[in-house]
């Protein structure tokens, strides 16, 4: 008999990537395994990717887990990297456990996934110590971002940041470029290469073109988020 999973997703409102990429992922699994998967979120309100406005956007997370464990889901994402890591060291552990009590107070208890909670575990998994990384960010936030993930022990060799505050222009951006921008990054001691901190950025498309050419795993959040998903089901 085939099971069908609920996925769950907090997305920011302005996020029109990670209804696309995390589905898709699903989708690639469903060719070779016999799950199949359903998607459902709730959205928090966010424009541009500012410090002052994802802190707004954080507080009615637990709202958002509320009305997706109405539904009864399997497993519930949070949907915004820079969000979380913009709250301080380690907030992702905070974070996930208030949107399981959220949950479990709803009469609905399930696993949750912070995008990146699942960045700093998927970099573990592949046991990468030192990487390099893109972000769309303006440069203070991508500061946050690397300083974050120094912290949970992993070195940051090199990043380039892209400076596009507007979320929907982040989104627009084109996949392909990813390409020679990695190129540009100090990448020759990084264990990994992190193609995309942010799941608003789309990534699939270059992501094994860039594998193929650096010789070295590569990554996005929406990959870790897919996959940390996936292990928690």
């Amino acid at each position: 008999m085939t099971q069908t999973f609920r996925i769950g997703q907090i997305v920011p409102s302005s996020n029109v990537t990670m209804e696309t990429e995390i589905p898709a992922l699903f989708r690639a699994r469903e060719r070779v395994e016999p799950e199949r998967f359903t998607f459902h979120s709730s959205r928090m309100r966010m424009r541009q990717v500012r410090e002052e406005e994802l802190a707004a956007m954080d507080a009615e997370s637990t709202r958002c887990a509320t009305e997706l464990s109405d539904a009864r889901v399997d497993v519930l994402g949070y949907a915004c990297l820079v969000a979380i890591m913009s709250m301080g060291p380690g907030y992702h552990r905070e974070s996930e456990k208030k949107l399981r009590a959220a949950a479990a107070e709803n009469g609905a208890p399930a696993p949750v996934v912070t995008s990146a909670g699942a960045l700093v575990r998927g970099l573990r998994v592949l046991k990468a110590r030192r990487i390099a990384l893109i972000a769309p960010y303006l440069r203070p936030l991508t500061r946050m971002v690397v300083d974050y993930i120094r912290d949970e022990g992993i070195e940051v060799a090199d990043f380039e940041a892209l400076e596009i505050p507007d979320n929907l222009e982040v989104a627009a951006h084109d996949p392909a470029r990813l390409v020679s921008i990695a190129r540009r990054l100090d990448h020759a001691d990084a264990d990994a290469v992190v193609l995309s901190a942010c799941v608003q950025m789309p990534s699939l498309a270059s992501v094994e073109i860039v594998e193929n050419e650096l010789g070295k795993p590569v990554l996005s959040a929406s990959i870790a988020t897919a996959h940390q998903m996936m292990r928690v089901l």
